[in-house]
């Protein structure tokens, strides 16, 4: 019975509503006898259905005619279906353990229906593997080791696996040993989420016991179940399994009904695939002893192509199934004659059948039957697959089960395929590498690329990174796999659950909802790029752009449209292969939070630390959108990793060659779009990436220039008041003199002609400012040939003088003192203006010193103006938006502002005293810009994040005394002053004075009435209306006085000491970490003055005349908008890039050892020891048991020819002069040491 794509849409599981359970009756039947045929044996009082005459519907009853004739009982004909009054949840009573899910269903029940419902309903895990298992019903004794083998071999391997165990359910024989197995596993592992075995058992609705107990024509949810074992023609329902497929085939009390259901099932879930497996779901029936009854299920399951696995020595039809197949041989089939030669192999087959038959079932009387379904078995006896346990072992249960299935399906693959290409595919499904490595990849086996295919992709898409690692291992190109189609289609694999989907999702719709509806649903490389440059930003450039035809410059609306209209046509680049595939494969897996596959990939990255930084990048940008606590600190441990391994690989490049390490962090990267490891740190947050001893060196390198690091700063400052003090030795300066030291220098060699200038402007700072006089060189730049030496600018050497004095004024030191020096000037100079000469408006006013302050104040809106919108090579809005993002540009901002608004103010003779008033408020946001300034500071630095951290906490703080304070101010106000309408008066007893009251401030006199008080009052309301001052109420004095005892417990006691724990806890803990802190800030300074001009305010105004004369009358690019980038392209950049791969080798090769060296390891590998000392001890017995078998047949033999041999020398038989031979005696000599 099929079922067509129709019923499924309209009778499926999957379409109904899961609350309205009405549908289930629908669907599912149930099976009633319509014909009562009387059984002989009972006098009449049952029907051959085994259900008694009043058990029977009327209709059954009148059809006297049918009964009469009919002698035999058949369920298909006698039987009709009806609506099924069985289903929903069972509690077995006093288990007190979760519901299991039932079902009463009719044997002719499309298994699909079935399993749906156990899908969509029951919610059961889609398995990767089922086994069921068949034999060892009723009540007969177990062996031990049979036990042993369900216990240990089977359950551990569907654990291993993720499969569904199928049994009768019942709590009897082998079903429920199952049961008791699971239970006892599921105890072991301790957790739900764990537990991968899922045991269903498919019983005889007839067979079960108590089964009134469940019928409910509405559902039970749950239904009450009492176990009870009393009755011999039933059994009760074991109370281990999760679901209970209860069959009705009419029939009560009789066996066999399920059993064609069963099987139907069996291939129905074979021909079903799990998730994104690369193979059907693999189905394994398992015969454990068994009765003859039980050949029909054996049968009929291997007319399906089910494949078997029969544990010999269990007893009963195992034990006949097994010494058929091993020891009954059929006869090689003659040539092809008559008919006569082609039946007596056969006939002689059956033969040997029979005697086998006799010898197991010797109380059988029927054998030709069940020779002719043995005979049926042994045409398929390749799907058959014999165990025996007494001697394997229950240890490797799973590699059997694995050799079973694959030695089933053999036979079926065709000529040109790889015959263990399956094996690998159930290896990677059930996640068993050791399988793979012990049985498929041992140098054997000739695997090519198609064979591997599938199997990779299984391994991708379920998080099998194991495999990955073993295929690369054996010589596995994934350039030859990854092509952009197949990472769309990883993409569209992402879980729903997973957050990525959902904003890829996101990003889909928006493109659908653009451009066509009609379009297929798939997520593109285009969403996937538009989702990194969310993560990203700005820190490099979009992803897959090429691949897409799209280009940079333009604005998103136009690559939008572009893309929109890309992606309707063919989309050839999805046949293409990908340019990077590793570098796509780990972003793929650190958007999804895989941290093994993460790790793996990254190991098989190109240029490492940045790699590492990208993915701490990632994972720290998708944290924030992360709402789920765990999942959350899962993606922040995962890039700490990341930052932790880009810190030790840095480490290793450090100690092994510093200059090769400060090229890492300035190399403009093409794998990651012109980004580099200081750029990418920077976005990431990287604090201990930053604070290792290379970055610091580096950043240090470029603050000082030229000029040594040791300098002392009064030097710097001295020099500065007095120029020519650069041309002596006050100062020293670093100096290259050979040849070998400029090549051990740090600069590159350039490539490109903004290089040219920027080789030199990272270390050099020379000819930083003056780029002019080289612009002109730089079609000098010749392009060297094979042989000839390497010329890359032909330059003139400057004079002594000019050198010097671009090598001091140049550096970001000396910017950075220049503009220290100038702006404690212009605090002082504004302090000046608002304290001594402040004129009042015009025309008397202002003085020539406040027209000085504006100057300089425009000054810095200038430098303000070009630090957010010129510089830089983003839009104008993206610049506003960066530039805003610092915490100190906002200041600056307040502070420019409240300059204006004051110097407009001040202006007026009627709003100069708030223009005065705004200007000097600004005065302490002047000077609060100081704390920014000396951020750089080694000593001070440090404590200012400190202090930074405190303020957060005082705001806590003083969230907590507002409550308090308003509290006590409001209750002591109402009850001091019954009516004070004056609004000043009001605010300053309500806030002011129980603020001041923390400090000691207590106006005892005004409080306390019992004391005097000398201020003049009056009760007189409308005095009071006008302004008196009110007079005390001396009704509640005690509660104030009350009150103030209580505030003051609460606020100097309890609120100013959890401020001073607060402020403890806060110091000690960014005290430990304040230098990384300060390591990681000072970058920030050092980018800053590294591209701001030389001369400070208000001097400045000359190098902003200059830059808008190069920029915009000499049209010369600016350089320093690429902070800290160096291009290495060809041969230098390969040699940089293999250096850090082997740097990276050596840091992971440090890692494994320590690894290695811990206890945890060392157990395993103890471990791993006795297992192998086990199994060696294992093989030692039973090549022990092997001897001793061997020897008794010796003995058995040696007695025969000794028999033999006395009764021919008796006999007259045979006459010979020769005596028999006599044994020698065997001496064994004693060792001699």
């Amino acid at each position: 019975m099929e079922m067509n794509q129709k019923d499924v849409e309209e009778g499926g599981v999957g379409a109904m509503s899961k609350t309205d359970l009405s549908w289930i009756p629908e669907i599912f039947k149930k099976r009633v006898c319509t014909t009562f045929v009387e059984d002989t044996f009972s006098n009449g009082r049952l029907c051959q259905c085994g259900v008694s005459r009043d058990g029977h519907q009327s209709v059954a009853l009148g059809d006297y005619f049918s009964t009469a004739i009919v002698s035999l009982w058949d369920r298909a004909q006698h039987s009709s279906e009806q609506a099924t009054d069985a289903f929903g949840e069972l509690e077995f009573a006093g288990a007190g353990k979760r519901h299991s899910s039932f079902l009463r269903l009719s044997n002719s029940t499309h298994p699909s229906r079935v399993y749906e419902m156990m899908k969509v309903h029951w919610k059961l895990t889609q398995p990767n593997l089922v086994v069921s298992v068949i034999g060892g019903e009723g009540r007969s004794k177990v062996k031990v080791w049979v036990r042993e083998v369900l216990r240990q071999g089977l359950v551990q391997a569907a654990q291993s696996t993720g499969a569904w165990i199928i049994t009768s359910g019942l709590r009897e024989g082998i079903g429920r040993i199952v049961g008791e197995a699971v239970k006892d596993h599921a105890t072991a592992i301790s957790s739900v989420s764990l537990n991968k075995v899922v045991p269903i058992g498919i019983a005889p609705w007839g067979l079960v016991q108590n089964r009134q107990q469940l019928v409910n024509t509405e559902g039970s949810f749950p239904a009450k179940y009492y176990v009870s074992n009393t009755s011999r023609d039933s059994c009760s329902l074991d109370n281990n399994y999760m679901a209970f497929l209860l069959v009705d085939d009419g029939s009560v009390g009789r066996k066999g009904g399920e059993v064609s259901f069963r099987a139907s099932l069996e291939y129905y879930i074979s021909c079903q695939r799990s998730g994104s497996a690369s193979i059907n779901i693999p189905v394994l029936c398992m015969l454990i002893s068994g009765e003859v009854d039980m050949l029909e299920a054996l049968d009929i399951s291997l007319k399906n192509a089910m494949p078997w696995l029969v544990l010999a020595g269990s007893g009963g039809l195992a034990n006949l199934v097994s010494d058929i197949l091993e020891n009954v041989q059929s006869a090689p089939m003659p040539p092809p004659g008559g008919a006569e030669e082609d039946v007596t192999p056969n006939m002689e087959l059956k033969e040997r059948m029979a005697e086998k038959v006799k010898t197991h079932f010797p109380s059988e009387h029927d054998t030709d039957k069940l020779v002719d379904k043995l005979f049926s078995i042994y045409q398929s006896k390749d799907l058959i697959s014999i165990y025996h346990a007494e001697q394997e072992g229950a240890d490797d249960f799973d590699t059997v089960l694995l050799k079973t299935l694959v030695q089933a399906s053999k036979h079926r693959v065709s000529g040109t395929a790889n015959p263990y290409a399956d094996e690998l595919k159930l290896a990677v499904t059930w996640n068993r590498v050791d399988i793979a490595k012990s049985e498929l990849f041992k140098g054997n086996i000739l695997w090519k690329y198609n064979d591997l295919e599938d199997s990779i992709t299984d391994a991708l898409k379920n998080n099998k990174p194991q495999f990955l690692r073993l295929f690369i291992d054996n010589g596995l190109n994934i350039l030859e796999y990854l092509t952009y189609g197949r990472l769309e289609d990883l993409y569209n694999s992402i879980s729903e659950n997973c957050l990525v989907n959902s904003q890829l999702q996101n990003l889909l719709g928006v493109r659908l909802n653009e451009a066509n509806p009609n379009q297929p649903c798939k997520i593109s490389l285009y969403e996937v790029s538009q989702l990194l440059e969310n993560l990203l930003g700005e820190v490099c450039l979009p992803f897959y752009t090429s691949v897409l035809d799209l280009d940079t410059k333009c604005s998103k609306k136009k690559s939008f449209k572009k893309a929109s209209k890309f992606l309707q046509g063919s989309c050839n680049y999805r046949l293409m292969l990908c340019r990077h595939p590793w570098l796509c494969l780990f972003i793929w897996a650190v958007l999804q939070n895989r941290s093994e596959m993460a790790i793996f990939f990254w190991e098989m990255c190109g240029e490492s630390v940045l790699t590492a930084l990208g993915g701490c990048k990632l994972l720290r940008e998708l944290s924030k959108w992360e709402t789920e606590t765990e999942a959350k600190l899962s993606i922040k441990d995962l890039a700490l990793k990341f930052e932790y391994m880009a810190h030790g690989v840095f480490s290793i490049c450090y100690q092994t060659k510093a200059s090769n390490s400060f090229k890492l962090l300035i190399r403009k990267s093409h794998l990651w779009g012109d980004a580099t490891c200081l750029k990418m740190a920077m976005a990431a947050d990287a604090r201990l990436f930053f604070s290792h001893d290379g970055v610091q060196s580096l950043l240090s390198q470029i603050w000082w220039g030229d000029m040594d690091r040791g300098t002392a700063a009064w030097k710097v400052i001295l020099t500065m008041i007095f120029p020519l003090l650069c041309f002596t030795n006050l100062i020293e300066f670093r100096k290259v003199e050979n040849e070998e030291e400029k090549k051990s220098s740090l600069v590159a060699q350039p490539t490109t002609e903004a290089d040219c200038h920027y080789g030199e402007t990272v270390f050099s700072f020379a000819d930083l400012k003056h780029l002019d006089a080289e612009q002109e060189d730089l079609n000098n730049i010749r392009h060297p040939t094979k042989g000839t030496p390497v010329v890359t600018m032909n330059t003139k050497k400057q004079p002594f003088v000019i050198t010097r004095w671009k090598q001091f004024w140049y550096a970001p030191v000396t910017s950075f003192v220049g503009n220290v020096l100038m702006y404690f000037l212009f605090l002082f100079l504004y302090a000046y203006v608002i304290l001594v000469d402040f004129k009042p408006p015009p025309p008397d006013g202002p003085a020539i010193s406040e027209y000085v302050l504006y100057f300089w104040v425009f000054t810095i809106v200038c430098e303000e103006i070009r630090e957010s919108l010129i510089v830089g090579s983003k839009t104008v809005s993206q610049r506003v938006m960066l530039y805003i993002q610092d915490v100190w540009n906002k200041l600056d901002v307040l502070a420019i502002s409240l300059f204006i608004a004051g110097l407009c103010c001040r202006m007026s003779n009627w709003s100069i005293n708030i223009g005065r008033g705004i200007l000097c408020v600004d005065y302490m946001v002047f000077t609060l810009r100081l704390i920014h300034i000396f951020t750089i500071h080694r000593q001070l630095g440090p404590k200012i994040i400190i202090l930074g951290k405190m303020i957060k906490d005082a705001f806590f703080f003083l969230f907590f005394l507002g409550v308090w304070l308003s509290a006590y101010g409001v209750a002591n106000q109402a009850l001091l002053y019954s009516f004070d309408p004056n609004p000043d008066r009001v605010f300053r007893r309500v806030l002011y004075r129980p603020y001041l009251h923390i400090f000691g401030q207590i106006p005892v006199e005004e409080i306390d009435t019992g004391e005097s008080w000398d201020r003049e009052c009056t009760d007189n309301l409308t005095l009071i209306s006008g302004g008196e001052e009110p007079c005390r109420d001396t009704n509640h004095n005690w509660l104030v006085v009350i009150l103030l005892v209580v505030y003051l417990l609460v606020t100097n006691i309890l609120l100013v000491n959890l401020l001073i724990a607060t402020f403890s806890y806060t110091f000690s803990k960014v005290q430990e970490r304040s230098d990384i802190y300060w390591k990681f800030q000072r970058y920030n300074v050092i980018v800053q003055y590294h591209s701001r001009p030389t001369l400070a305010p208000p001097f400045i105004i000359l190098s902003h005349i200059n830059i808008f004369i190069k920029r915009h009358l000499r049209k010369v690019p600016s350089i320093k908008i690429h902070h800290f980038a160096l291009d290495i392209m060809g041969k230098a950049a390969n040699k940089l890039v293999k250096w850090e791969t082997m740097q990276r080798e050596n840091f992971l090769s440090a890692e494994s050892k320590k690894l290695r060296g811990t206890d945890t390891e060392k157990l395993k590998r103890l471990n791993t020891k006795v297992d192998d000392v086990l199994k060696h001890v294992t093989e030692i017995r039973d090549v022990d048991c092997r001897l001793r078998a061997l020897e008794t047949e010796m003995e058995f033999c040696t007695s025969s020819l000794q028999w033999i041999m006395d009764a021919l020398s008796q006999s007259n038989l045979v006459k010979t002069g020769k005596v028999h031979p006599v044994r020698k005696a065997i001496i064994s000599a004693p060792l001699e040491k």
